[in-house]
């Protein structure tokens, strides 16, 4: 699962069991990702705290696309199929989210949504070269600067999280096996799923 020691549920007390029945309580398991973090869980509830401020100022389908388009474009399975599946459980559908995974012409985006993603993928990726251009292009589509910065704040958070459990060698849970199989593959850009 990791290629760390991690604590066990059945083996957790104290702050790590009180993350996990947290987890617990909110996704109906422990996944990999929680487990990742139970020798430090202040630094999952420091990322905690940072989510919210970041999620509290976008709408659920910008945050989820902006997180998407961070997610693939630094290879990150885990992300890309636990964010594909908000995007295909409230916004969207399995079919729609494999296009826009596939950059498919069909895909039920505005063109403000695309540039948007287009911004975000270029930050995680290479936030280096974002020129001003780059931001003028997002106002241009009517994004205020506000948002500029909240779509911005959510790809570089998304770096931290995936390429910290990434480094871990922690793999997308095994019930990922169970969504739709043409969405699973697109999504899966990285390391593979795990095993049942």
């Amino acid at each position: 699962m990791a290629f760390i020691r991690t604590i066990p549920p059945a083996e957790a007390d104290g702050p790590v069991g009180e993350m996990y029945e947290r987890t617990q309580a909110q996704l109906g398991f422990v996944p990999n990702w929680a487990q990742a973090f139970s020798l430090r869980p202040d630094v999952l509830q420091g990322w905690t705290t940072l989510l919210k401020s970041i999620r509290s100022n976008l709408s659920v389908r910008t945050y989820e696309l902006a997180t998407l388009a961070a997610a693939r474009a630094i290879r990150s399975t885990y992300c890309s199929l636990a964010h594909g599946s908000v995007l295909a459980d409230k916004v969207f559908d399995p079919a729609a989210v494999t296009a826009i995974a596939k950059s498919a012409p069909e895909a039920p985006l505005e063109p403000r949504e695309r540039a948007m993603m287009a911004f975000a993928e270029k930050v995680a990726l290479t936030a280096d070269r974002v020129t001003a251009a780059d931001v003028e292009g997002l106002r241009a589509h009517g994004y205020r600067d506000e948002e500029i910065f909240d779509i911005a704040a959510t790809a570089a958070a998304r770096c931290f999280f995936a390429k910290l459990v990434d480094a871990m060698g922690v793999q997308a849970d095994a019930s990922f096996n169970d969504i739709d199989p043409a969405m699973r593959a697109v999504l899966t850009v990285g390391r593979p799923v795990a095993a049942r």
